[in-house]
């Protein structure tokens, strides 16, 4: 299905979708709010910065979802006060309920990030997580950012798709359908059934809800085009892709509760492991074009 054609559509579109996926969100993309999840938000942010983080009293995210960059960056002590907005009130709900059980405070927002209904120059960190590609107006969005930035404040984006490395991420995927009935037999899983009731894939909308993919050049042009400075474009994951994308795609071919904990623990800690040689041989030599993942920092001028 082809992306909505008009601004009001894709926010529509995207808040349907993300209400549905919220209570098994954090389920379906392994988000973890202890000592994994907390060091992988991290490494990201000092990967985006180029060092270590500074004390940042207040933040704002944008897309917060279920609040994985925010709570995460709470817990360790990165940030002191957050808000977090997103568009999906489903989703919002869900932040809160990860924040009470983790016992962090958080103020939360249902707002469209090109409209933020949020006072000027109110925070000296703005961040997102895999919110970009979801917006129809950049433009409008990036001076949103700048205009609750404090000055010398810092905008920070990760997980953000590339136009070339998600072209890469389709032969996996591809080989892993392939495979994937040969697989279900070694695993002794059958394939997966039609779900009861309504989910996000009965509303047909996955396809719909990422309106865009990105060149570096495309994250520089709408970061200075508002008026930041110092930004900053790091590619992030390729193997570490390739591999997480290729378990995907297998395991959504079978019923979830017959795909085995072993393979689970696998693809899991073989995720991380890639991960880790991705950042310490690969993104530091290669182009950020052709990885996966974008992430861009820049600075509001003081």
């Amino acid at each position: 299905m082809a992306a909505p054609a008009t601004a009001d559509a894709i926010r529509d579109v995207n808040t349907r979708y993300h209400d549905r996926a919220a209570p098994g969100y954090d389920a379906k993309w392994g988000i973890d709010f202890g000592p994994v999840g907390r060091g992988q938000v991290l490494g990201k942010v000092r990967k985006a910065l180029g060092g270590e983080p500074p004390l940042f009293r207040r933040s704002l995210e944008l897309g917060a979802g279920t609040g994985y960059f925010s709570l995460n960056l709470l817990g360790a002590g990165v940030v002191q006060e957050a808000t977090c907005t997103d568009i999906s009130p489903g989703m919002l709900g869900q932040l809160r309920a990860n924040a009470a059980r983790l016992d962090l405070d958080v103020e939360t927002v249902a707002a469209d990030a090109e409209a933020l209904p949020l006072a000027d120059e109110r925070f000296d960190l703005v961040l997102g997580h895999a919110v970009l590609h979801h917006l129809p107006d950049l433009d409008r969005a990036f001076n949103e950012f700048l205009r609750v930035l404090r000055p010398g404040g810092t905008v920070l984006f990760a997980g953000e798709p590339s136009r070339v490395g998600d072209r890469i991420a389709a032969w996996p995927k591809r080989g892993a359908h392939r495979v994937a009935p040969a697989w279900r037999t070694l695993m002794r899983a059958s394939a997966a059934r039609p779900h009861d009731g309504p989910g996000e894939e009965d509303l047909g909308l996955e396809d719909s809800v990422d309106v865009r993919t990105f060149v570096p050049e495309d994250l520089t042009r709408h970061a200075r085009g508002a008026g930041f400075d110092d930004v900053r474009i790091i590619g992030e994951e390729l193997l570490a892709n390739w591999f997480g994308w290729a378990n995907r795609a297998l395991e959504a071919t079978a019923e979830p509760s017959e795909v085995p904990m072993a393979w689970r623990q696998y693809a899991y800690h073989g995720y991380l492991f890639l991960q880790e040689v991705d950042r310490r041989l690969l993104e530091r030599r290669l182009p950020p074009t052709i990885f996966y993942n974008l992430l861009l920092a820049a600075r509001k001028p003081a």
